[in-house]
């Protein structure tokens, strides 16, 4: 057996996989993902992507689920700093808007909710599980600043219900380009309404 030969006949490492397919998305955005196009950049065929992964909307759940998993590295670092809750809260709702339009990561998001219609409860729990990372932060920081007395008192699990309903749809008029929807300028919004709804403006 050649050695090329045997390099198709290996699979490669599942990040390897997942990431291509996050860098096609990132690239060509998801019409240009294929099993055939993303066999050829990994050197698998397509029916061996499809004996790992079984459908494309499991290849984009667990593409989610990868990209996700380095958001959260991300998110946990941050806030874990040694800074006021209120910088805090400001980098993670950086975190959580998009670049712009098209970012790769909130396209993949809003493609795998749009199929998750069908999905089987396995896969919605799995999405579940994704959402529930995101709301469990964010309410144990609201908690803390509302406990240190940087924030006005509010209950935590419904503010934190609320606060990313509206960074859900902030984040999907900047995903989709929606004219007038800038990131910066969501960003503002997003402040703006933390400073009257905590009474907690950011530090100068």
């Amino acid at each position: 057996m050649t050695p090329s030969a045997r390099r198709r006949n290996t699979a490669p490492p599942r990040e390897e996989v997942l990431a291509a397919a996050m860098a096609t998305i990132a690239e060509r955005g998801l019409d240009g993902l294929t099993m055939a196009g993303l066999g050829r950049d990994v050197s698998m065929s397509s029916g061996h992507l499809l004996y790992y992964f079984r459908t494309k909307d499991e290849l984009l759940l667990q593409t989610l689920e990868w990209s996700e998993g380095r958001l959260g590295a991300a998110r946990r670092e941050l806030l874990a700093r040694p800074a006021p809750v209120r910088e805090r809260l400001d980098a993670y709702v950086d975190l959580y808007i998009p670049d712009g339009h098209r970012d790769p990561h909130w396209t993949l998001w809003l493609e795998v909710w749009n199929r998750s219609q069908n999905a089987d409860a396995d896969a919605r729990g799995r999405q579940a599980a994704i959402e529930g990372a995101w709301h469990r932060d964010l309410v144990a920081l609201l908690a803390e600043g509302g406990s240190r007395g940087e924030f006005r008192a509010v209950d935590a699990e419904q503010f934190a219900t609320r606060l990313r309903a509206l960074l859900d749809g902030f984040s999907i008029h900047v995903a989709i380009g929606l004219p007038g929807s800038d990131r910066n300028g969501i960003l503002a919004h997003v402040r703006e309404f933390l400073d009257e709804s905590l009474g907690a403006r950011r530090g100068r």
